[in-house]
């Protein structure tokens, strides 16, 4: 097949994941675009970015998750690319039909393969029929709620309600008995309408305490496909991740081979190619089971990035472009182990309340073996129109243990002052000892972590208070130098490069 070299990209999503894309694409010398909601007319991808195009106000489905607006916005900067980030419109399949039909090259699978796995359902029909063991539920999204508790009724209580499309834990429910089933469908339809602009729902068993583990897998357009590693999700506040590790201390050799094995038999059977993560529930006999298939780069890419040494997202653009993947199977060798830790504008110790407002004093963690992606700065404005994820940490080390260390010693570097954030969390979980000892599940905060037990315990605002004082005390001296609101950083004074690359 001939090559289609992307010469400018529209980045047609938000925050730090935006950022991460525009960096990629400049440090490669392609140009790029990215589009914005009026809220967002002073974030910092509008800055990185070479160009940047309103296209509506800040309800998602006015702009961000509006067809017409992106493309018409794609054609006015003359990309012929379009990279849709996570989130948003990044597996919805009329989108990538539509990219197609006006001669963009979407940079990710193609329309055919979201449909066949970016939906939830679909994609249990799928790999069903390929030997993938299943979690037990429904084969088709539900109609009704009445249809839905029959369902329930006969997989067993308790059940998880999920979105049929999209991810990142939005639209999901436990529903442990049947009087609450109704409320629960209403509320994840209604949620996974906002998020993705679909609210189809269905419904799974729910087990207690798995791990979540997921593979990445790499499919090219020739045929060739490959898994780099599994990464442990097991670190969950309400179906969202809030930590993520590779490789997971519970894979072995012969489950990793499986594991991968598995997710490629589910890509191939869709004709998948571009980034995909495939993600599993293992048990404490290490069965497997599969999940959920997320067509879209993820937002804990960065840690597979750290221990293979590719940059993802410029693999998604040699795919996206006719090239045939960089590696083979054999090729992946990871080495040592990351952690990522996503920091949100919430307090943790209320609940993870959202914390908006203006960023006074902005300092990121310098040290070696640690990255900070991100899309704010000193003098940003916090909004509560979208996901409060404002950065992710990502540390490496030889083993897990450095690792660990690596990312508490950042994190105790990493200054955010004006608003509440969660790294005073991050610190207490790295020091937990079930943590560091690896005994990891999905229901992890629930079973070893009071504090959001608490609801905001005086004992542990005071851990909060002094974990946030720390913070100050220690980099006193530099936050001082931290531009402030109204001020131009470093990065805006370069002409804004977009960032470092991803392992500077």
């Amino acid at each position: 097949m001939a090559l289609r070299p992307i010469k400018k990209v529209l980045v047609a999503n938000r925050g730090e994941i935006a950022c991460r894309v525009i960096a990629c694409c400049q440090a490669r010398g392609i140009a790029t675009a990215t589009v914005f909601s009026e809220p967002d007319r002073a974030s910092r991808h509008v800055l990185d970015a070479g160009e940047a195009i309103c296209i509506g106000p800040a309800p998602a489905r006015e702009s961000y998750l509006d067809i017409g607006k992106v493309l018409a916005a794609a054609k006015k900067c003359g990309a012929d690319a379009i990279h849709p980030g996570y989130g948003f419109l990044s597996e919805n399949a009329v989108f990538a039909a539509a990219c197609d039909e006006a001669g963009l090259l979407f940079i990710g699978p193609t329309a055919s393969a979201i449909r066949a796995l970016g939906n939830k359902t679909a994609a249990r029909q799928l790999v069903s029929r390929h030997g993938v063991p299943l979690v037990p539920g429904v084969e088709e999204p539900i109609a009704s709620a009445r249809e839905g508790l029959e369902a329930a009724g006969r997989i067993g209580f308790p059940v998880l309600i999920k979105a049929a499309a999209g991810g990142g834990g939005k639209g999901m429910r436990v529903v442990r008995e049947p009087s609450d089933f109704a409320s629960a469908f209403e509320r994840a339809g209604s949620e996974a309408m906002a998020s993705f602009g679909d609210s189809s729902i269905y419904v799974e068993k729910y087990l207690a305490s798995p791990r979540h583990i997921e593979v990445q897998v790499m499919a090219d357009l020739h045929g060739h496909a490959v898994y780099l590693g599994e990464r442990e999700c097991s670190v969950q506040r309400r179906h969202q991740k809030l930590l993520e590790e590779t490789p997971s201390v519970c894979v072995t050799p012969q489950l990793r081979l499986r594991m991968g094995e598995a997710a490629l038999a589910a890509v191939r059977a869709a004709g998948y190619s571009n980034l995909g993560t495939v993600e599993f529930l293992v048990d404490e006999e290490r069965n497997f089971f599969f999940l959920e298939v997320n067509t879209r780069l993820q937002v804990e890419h960065p840690v597979t990035e750290a221990v293979t040494g590719l940059d993802l997202v410029y693999e998604q653009i040699r795919i996206a472009e006719g090239h045939e993947l960089s590696v083979r199977q054999q090729d992946v060798q990871p080495r040592g182990h990351a952690i990522e830790c996503r920091v949100s504008a919430e307090d943790p110790f209320a609940g993870f309340v959202p914390s908006p407002g203006r960023i006074r004093v902005y300092k990121e963690p310098r040290a070696p073996w640690v990255r900070v992606d991100t899309g704010i700065y000193a003098g940003y404005e916090v909004s509560l129109h979208y996901d409060p994820l404002l950065s992710k940490v990502i540390a490496w080390g030889p083993d897990r243990a450095t690792a660990i260390e690596r990312m508490a010693d950042a994190l105790r570097d990493y200054v955010i002052e004006g608003i509440r954030t969660s790294i005073p969390f991050h610190l207490l979980l790295l020091s937990n000892p079930q943590f560091v000892a690896g005994n990891l599940a999905t229901d992890f905060i629930d079973r070893h972590m009071e504090i959001e037990q608490s609801g905001g315990s005086r004992e542990h605002r005071d851990v909060a208070a002094f974990a946030a004082a720390w913070l100050r005390h220690t980099r006193t001296a530099e936050s001082a130098k931290a531009p402030r609101a109204g001020s131009a950083g470093n990065w805006q004074l370069a002409g804004r490069p977009g960032g470092r690359r991803p392992w500077a």
